[in-house]
């Protein structure tokens, strides 16, 4: 097949500072994309550094990216968005090559399924994942720290079961598991990453231990004695009284995709809510001086 005839995929990259990178991503979905990466520092591609966020969209048609860019344009006359186009297919694939085995938490080592099995830290275990097309292969920040502070209290979460909010990969639930979690549910409002949860969770043997389905959390209805939810602090603000409402008595709540700069107002309003949660720590990383580039994860215990 020629150059001139193989499928040709359009993307629309933008930089943008941290701080509006969210709600920027959201505009692009409103405009059509359907997918949104973010680049930045922690990613396995990086952004373009000094506290600014890439923005990768993809798009069906390149018309359709065209008049996203125009409108982006038209929203913010600072930003300097452009196309870019991917011939073929073989980019589908292409990440993998950066995707070597590494060490999540001292305990977990997360290796992809294309390679030999790596040898685990003494007293711990492989983790097969591939992510497909659903966020989180354990290398960004975001999801590290939740999986630091579930292996951090791992006697706490021994023999109980966990529910993993816009689960990705699933690779929380996997760790939690791993770590000695009786059982989890992995719910996500994309349906498209069941399918990778499911896959993932036969490459660990552990699919009669996972229950994957598309769900938010106004669709729970039972208590757990672990939460966990790694999205965005934005999404994190409006649903705080549902996640809470699905911590057990006595029960443990892990949240990020939270920045520094947003850390206070995150506390303040899980701690706001009746339910009398207690902030019992909070891991950081990148520099707490750089507000607008530094993660978090925040673990509450009732």
């Amino acid at each position: 097949m020629s150059a001139e005839s193989e499928p040709r995929y359009p993307f629309v990259v933008v930089d943008v500072s941290a701080e509006v990178s969210d709600e920027l991503a959201a505009t692009l979905f409103e405009l059509g994309a359907s997918g949104v990466e973010e680049r930045d520092d922690q990613t396995l591609l990086r952004g373009v550094g000094a506290g600014r966020v890439t923005l990768v969209a993809s798009f069906a048609e390149r018309a359709e990216a065209e008049s996203a860019i125009e409108a982006l344009r038209e929203i913010d006359a600072t930003l300097t968005p452009r196309i870019e186009e991917v011939v073929g297919d073989a980019w589908r694939d292409a990440w993998k090559e950066h995707f070597a085995p590494f060490a999540l938490t001292p305990r977990i080592t997360v290796a992809p399924p294309w390679v030999e099995a790596p040898t685990p830290p003494a007293d711990g275990h492989v983790l097969w994942l591939e992510p497909g097309r659903a966020f989180g292969t354990g290398l960004h920040a975001t999801t590290s720290l939740v999986a630091e502070l579930l292996d951090a209290h791992a006697d706490e979460l021994s023999g109980k079961e966990l529910l993993d909010v816009g689960t990705g990969s699933g690779i929380l639930a996997f760790v939690a598991l791993k770590l000695g979690a009786s059982r989890a549910v992995a719910v996500d409002n994309d349906a498209d990453v069941i399918e990778v949860v499911e896959e993932n969770a036969e490459r660990n043997g552990l699919r009669d231990r996972v229950e994957a389905r598309e769900a938010t959390t106004e669709d729970i209805t039972r208590e757990f004695p672990w939460v966990v939810a790694n999205i965005e602090a934005r999404v994190l603000r409006p649903m705080a009284e549902d996640l809470v409402r699905l911590v057990a008595k006595g029960g443990w709540l892990i949240l990020s995709g939270i920045l520094e700069s947003e850390h206070d107002e995150i506390v303040a309003r899980y701690l706001g809510l009746p339910r009398g949660l207690r902030h019992v720590e909070t891991r950081r990383r990148g520099d707490a001086a750089a507000a607008d580039t530094a993660w978090v994860a925040i673990a509450f215990a009732g």
